[in-house]
């Protein structure tokens, strides 16, 4: 069902471990790898290298010369022959050639001022800003491909909690329903266990159609087949907290400006205006051509090699307009640089504390809470079959038990997302959760 697709992907699919028919279970650095592979709209991004390259090429080539060949006649009548005088002998006394006259001419355009090293230099801006271009698309997919990792993981946590929940529910709901036609409990009790049934089943199916959502999104990314059904293992979920120790913020702001791709393109603008000025103000000495002409009976030699030169008169357009565009661009980059370069600083700070604080309310929880509560629960679910406590309590501590469950499980979510929204705005994986 695979041939449709790339070898690479049949061969990551027949490597991992599969659970059931069509089931495909990857880690988050698999799933990863293969995002980076196979994602469509970073191939076609990719492109736009080579494309800045190929200009940055052509930009470097000299113009090319140019040939002309004029004043031929096709043929001469008596009259003009007796205006002009004696007939034009053929090519070596031959009839080849014979009262046929013609020109040609070679042209070739010479840039001054170091123009095409100016035109080079400027392209050579362009591929630098569209390797940052890519930089920064491939940064924004992934912290988005690894926020639906995450955002699946804590989907797939939370539909396991409430499976096995509703599984020991319908067990309770089951026996009460034999002790209500005994008539040893009353039917109210059964109705509440019903309904609380049925609530949890409602909450399995919207937990399965987001899960189906995410899985389609990381699909669609990874390219992988409609017909897969999805599974990301439990790992990493969290892992980071361990690499956030030691890490300052000046380390993160430094950081940021060796690697931020925006900010990269925002110097690149700078260098660009700065060699647009260069240009611009060197189009005001203008290029000229330099041409060798042959013409062969148009003049009072027969054979006449001729040499010229032609360049225009900087009388009206000395280039002002654009020499004044190029400084203004100067003025309005290092405005933007400066600004892009303040904003970074502050995403750092604010993603950098937000991500000390999520670390902090997840330690704050005891380690062993989640299987205290857990063994809490097999000992209500017993107490509550042997009738010693009543159904209120049960539901009661129920209903605790799922919220402070769902509240580990989020403050495990959180710390991913904020772990990858600082590597987002440092523009590099220092804080990766792989």
């Amino acid at each position: 069902m695979f041939y449709k697709y790339p070898l690479s992907c049949l061969l990551l699919f027949v490597s991992f471990v599969t659970h059931g028919q069509d089931t495909l279970l990857l880690s988050r650095i698999d799933s990863e790898n293969i995002f980076l592979r196979e994602n469509l709209i970073l191939l076609a991004e990719k492109l736009e290298i080579p494309k800045a390259e190929a200009l940055l090429m052509q930009a470097r080539l000299w113009p090319n010369p140019t040939f002309e060949v004029e004043e031929v006649n096709l043929w001469a009548t008596e009259n003009q022959l007796s205006v002009f005088g004696d007939e034009l002998q053929g090519f070596n006394g031959g009839r080849f050639g014979r009262n046929q006259q013609f020109s040609f001419s070679i042209e070739q355009l010479i840039l001054t001022a170091g123009k095409r090293k100016k035109s080079a230099a400027l392209e050579q801006v362009n591929l630098d800003k569209s390797h940052s271009y890519f930089e920064d698309l491939l940064r924004t997919l992934k912290v988005e491909f690894r926020h639906t990792l995450t955002h699946l993981q804590f989907l797939q946590f939370s539909l396991r909690l409430y499976e096995d929940e509703i599984s020991v529910l319908r067990q309770l709901t089951k026996a009460y329903q034999r002790q209500v036609d005994q008539g040893n409990v009353p039917k109210g009790e059964y109705i509440r266990l019903k309904a609380l049934e049925l609530e949890f089943a409602r909450n399995i199916n919207d937990l399965t159609k987001d899960i189906n959502e995410s899985q389609m999104e990381l699909k669609t990314w990874m390219r992988l087949p409609a017909n897969i059904h999805l599974v990301i293992s439990d790992e990493d979920y969290p892992s980071v907290i361990r690499k956030i120790k030691g890490v300052t913020l000046e380390f993160l702001v430094n950081e940021s400006k060796e690697n931020r791709p925006d900010l990269k393109i925002a110097a690149y603008n700078q260098r660009f205006f700065s060699l647009l000025h260069t240009y611009e103000r060197a189009q005001r000495i203008p290029d000229f051509s330099i041409k060798v002409g042959y013409d062969r009976g148009g003049n009072f030699m027969y054979n006449f090699v001729g040499f010229g030169i032609a360049m225009d008169l900087p009388v009206f357009n000395r280039n002002k307009g654009n020499i004044k565009y190029a400084k203004a661009g100067i003025e309005q980059s290092n405005i933007l640089y400066s600004q892009k370069d303040l904003a970074i600083q502050n995403e750092i700070s604010l993603a950098y504390q937000n991500l000390i604080a999520s670390i902090q309310f997840y330690e704050s929880i005891d380690p062993g809470y989640a299987s205290t509560l857990d063994d809490l629960l097999k000992s209500y679910n017993k107490n509550f079959i042997n009738r010693n406590i009543s159904l209120l309590e049960f539901l009661d501590f129920l209903d605790a038990y799922l919220e402070n469950k769902n509240i580990i499980l989020q403050a495990g979510k959180e710390i991913n997302h904020k772990a990858e929204e600082l590597n987002y705005v440092i523009g590099s994986d220092i804080l990766s959760i792989h």
